[in-house]
C-alpha cells in the first residue's frame, strides 16, 4: 500500500508544459497536469516511470504535456518572487556561500539609498551576512558577491528543474537535439 505522503510527493513532481508549437511555457505539478489531461486540455508526451491509480483507472505520471489549443504567450520573463530568487541563487548565500539556515532577500543597493526590488538588485543572503552588510553596498561592507545578480530568462529557469528524472525535457529546453 502506498502512503498518502508518498502519493502527495509523486503528485508534486514537476511537469513541463509546452504550447502547441512545442515551445516551453511553464512548469506545473503532476496533480495539475493530470487535471488538465482529464479536462482534455493537454496531451501527455512523456511520462515518469511511476503511475497513479484510482479505483477505475491507472495513468502513467506525466512528465511533459502539450496544450491542445495554442495559447498566445509571449511572456518569457520569470516573475520576481522570493521562491524564484532562491532558485536563481541556488538556495545559497551570495556573500558567504552557505546553504544552511534560513535565507533572506538582500538589496545589493539598500532600499533607503534608492535600491529597487529588481532581479539586478536582489540576492539571497543568510541572516548573518544580511545583518553584517546592513545599509551598505557590498563594496562598502567589504563583502564581495559570489555572482553578480541578473534577470534569468525562462529557458534557463526551466533548465534548473532538470534532474535525472527529467532527462526527456532536455530537447524541449534546447539542451540537446531531438
Amino acid at each position: 500500500m502506498i502512503s498518502s505522503q508518498k502519493i502527495g510527493s509523486i503528485l508534486s513532481r514537476s511537469v513541463l508544459v509546452l504550447n502547441t508549437n512545442y515551445s516551453p511555457m511553464d512548469i506545473c505539478t503532476a496533480r495539475r497536469a493530470i487535471c488538465l489531461f482529464y479536462n482534455e486540455k493537454v496531451d501527455i508526451l512523456e511520462s515518469y516511470s511511476e503511475a497513479v491509480h484510482s479505483p477505475s483507472t491507472t495513468l502513467s505520471l506525466p512528465s511533459i504535456v502539450k496544450l491542445k489549443d495554442f495559447v498566445k504567450h509571449h511572456q518569457m520573463e520569470v516573475v520576481l518572487s522570493r521562491k524564484n530568487l532562491m532558485i536563481r541563487d541556488k538556495h545559497q548565500c551570495q556573500y558567504c556561500h552557505t546553504k544552511k539556515g534560513t535565507l533572506t532577500m538582500d538589496h545589493v543597493l539598500p532600499k533607503n539609498r534608492g535600491g529597487l526590488d529588481s532581479w539586478e538588485n536582489l540576492v539571497a543572503a543568510c541572516q548573518v551576512c544580511n545583518r553584517k552588510k546592513g545599509n551598505q553596498t557590498p563594496e562598502e561592507a567589504k563583502m564581495p558577491l559570489n555572482r553578480f545578480p541578473k534577470k534569468p530568462n525562462k529557458i534557463n529557469y526551466f533548465q534548473q528543474f532538470i534532474h535525472e528524472k527529467q532527462l526527456a525535457w532536455r530537447p524541449y529546453l534546447f539542451m540537446e537535439s531531438f
